[in-house]
C-alpha cells in the first residue's frame, strides 16, 4: 500500500511549533530534518528560510517520494534516501562543513503504521517486515525471531520494549509452529497478558522488534557521537523521542557534551506536548523533546 494524500493530510507533525522555536531558524541558515517522514516539519522550516537550505533524510523511499511532492513549491531543499547516521557523508557530498540546526523526530509516520502490508501495527494481519527501507538487506522482524535463540529474543523484548513478560512471550513465540505473522504474535500476547494491559504489551513487543530490525539504537548512538562536529557554533540540536530507551541515550549523550562544555542544555527537563496537542494527536502523548546549543 503506497501512502495516499489523505494519509499525508491526517499526519500531524509532533511538537511542530516547539521544533520551529527551538531550531532558532535564520533565513540564510542550513537545517537538517534527519527523519523526514511525510515532510510536516520540513514544510514549516522551509517557510522560514530564504537563501538557506533544508536537507531532508529518510530511510524510507516512500517518504522521500511523498515529501518531494509536498515540498515542491520551494526550491531550497535537497532530499536523501539514507540514514541520519550518515549525515557527515551527506554533508561532504554537498560540500557543506557544518549546519545551523538538526531535527530528529524518532517516531513512526502515520502512513507506516497504517500500511497494512509492512507489519508495523498490531491492527493489521500481515507478514512481520518492519524495515524502514523495504529494499535493504536488513533483517525483517520475522528474521529477528527466526534467527535468534530464546535468550536473545528475551533480551530484545526486555531491553528495547521494557516488557515485564519478555521471557514468557519470547518462549511462546519460539515454540510457534508454522508462519510467524502479526496475528500469531498478538494471539500470544493475548494468552500471556490480562485484557486491560494488552494494548501496551502489543506496543512494547512491536516496538522492540522494529528497533531490532532497523538497528535503530545503533543509528542513534552513531549519530550522537558525530553530530557536534557537524553543527556551527550556536547551532541547535532538537531531538524528539517516544520511549524511555531512546530518551535515555539522548539524555546521557547531551549531558556528557554539557560536561565537556561543548553544548548548553536549553532545558533542564525535556519538553512535552501540551494537553491541547495530546487531545488532538494521541500519538504525541509519549513525546519528549531535548534541545542543545553548540558552544563556541
Amino acid at each position: 500500500m503506497f501512502p495516499t494524500s489523505s494519509t499525508q493530510n491526517r499526519h500531524i507533525p509532533v511538537m511542530l511549533m516547539e521544533s520551529l522555536e527551538n531550531l532558532k531558524i535564520k533565513k540564510n541558515g542550513i537545517y537538517v530534518d534527519g527523519t523526514l517522514g511525510l515532510g510536516g516539519h520540513s514544510e514549516i522550516i522551509l517557510q522560514h528560510i530564504d537563501s538557506g537550505l533544508l536537507i531532508g533524510i529518510d530511510r524510507d523511499k516512500d517518504s522521500i517520494s511523498l515529501s518531494k511532492k509536498r515540498l515542491s513549491s520551494n526550491n531550497n531543499f535537497k532530499l536523501f534516501n539514507d540514514s541520519y547516521q550518515n549525515l557527515n557523508i551527506i554533508l561532504e557530498e554537498l560540500n557543506i562543513q557544518a549546519v545551523d540546526g538538526i531535527l530528529l523526530d524518532l517516531g513512526l509516520s502515520s502512513y507506516q503504521l497504517e500500511d497494512n502490508m509492512r507489519g508495523f501495527s498490531h491492527k493489521y494481519e500481515s507478514s512481520l517486515d518492519m524495515r524502514f527501507d523495504k529494499n535493504s538487506a536488513d533483517n525483517t522482524a520475522e528474521d529477528i525471531i527466526q534467527r535468534n535463540e530464546l535468550e536473545e529474543l528475551t533480551r530484545i523484548f526486555k531491553e528495547y520494549g521494557e516488557e515485564r513478560h519478555a521471557y514468557k512471550i519470547a518462549k511462546k513465540i519460539k515454540d510457534l509452529k508454522g508462519e510467524i505473522s502479526v496475528m500469531s504474535i498478538t494471539s500470544i500476547v493475548d494468552k500471556v497478558t490480562p485484557y486491560k494491559y494488552r494494548l501496551k504489551t502489543y506496543s512494547r513487543i512491536f516496538q522492540a522488534l522494529r528497533i531490532a530490525a532497523n538497528n535503530e539504537l545503533d543509528h542513534l548512538s552513531r549519530f550522537l557521537d558525530d553530530f557536534i562536529n557537524l553543527l556551527n557554533p550556536g547551532g541547535r540540536i532538537v531531538i524528539i523521542s517516544y520511549h524511555s530507551v531512546e530518551d535515555r541515550i539522548v539524555k546521557h549523550k547531551l549531558k556528557e557534551l554539557k560536561h565537556k562544555k561543548e553544548i548548553e542544555l536549553i532545558y533542564k527537563k525535556p519538553l512535552v506536548p501540551s494537553k491541547e496537542e495530546v487531545s488532538i494527536n494521541k500519538r504525541s502523548r509519549s513525546a519528549k523533546m531535548r534541545v542543545g546549543e553548540k558552544i563556541g
